[in-house]
């Protein structure tokens, strides 16, 4: 069987280079100017705030439901993939 925390890792790789494209895409929103702009802006701080938020209740549930270590961090991890994903496909649209 693999180590899981080889698993995590590659899925933690995954989910950085997607971050990148999204990256990419939240700065093209933002060099285009205006309203979305400014709405692009003030979403892109409070879903890092709810996200953070999101995840520690996660990890702190998984912890007291006893979980193991690499357990609790691919909970955490799904978290960030969930809000990563939906802000690419959110992005990616006109």
């Amino acid at each position: 069987m693999i180590n899981p925390w080889f698993a995590l890792s590659f899925k933690a790789l995954q989910l950085g280079l997607d971050a990148q494209n999204v990256v990419a895409l939240r700065m093209l929103r933002l060099a285009a100017g205006g309203s979305r702009m400014r709405t692009e802006a003030s979403r892109m701080v409070s879903e890092k705030a709810e996200a953070i938020v999101e995840a520690q209740v996660v990890a702190a549930a998984a912890v007291m439901a006893g979980r193991k270590d690499h357990i609790i961090a691919g909970k955490t991890l799904k978290v960030f993939k969930k809000r990563l994903s939906a802000n690419k496909r959110r992005l990616s649209r006109r």
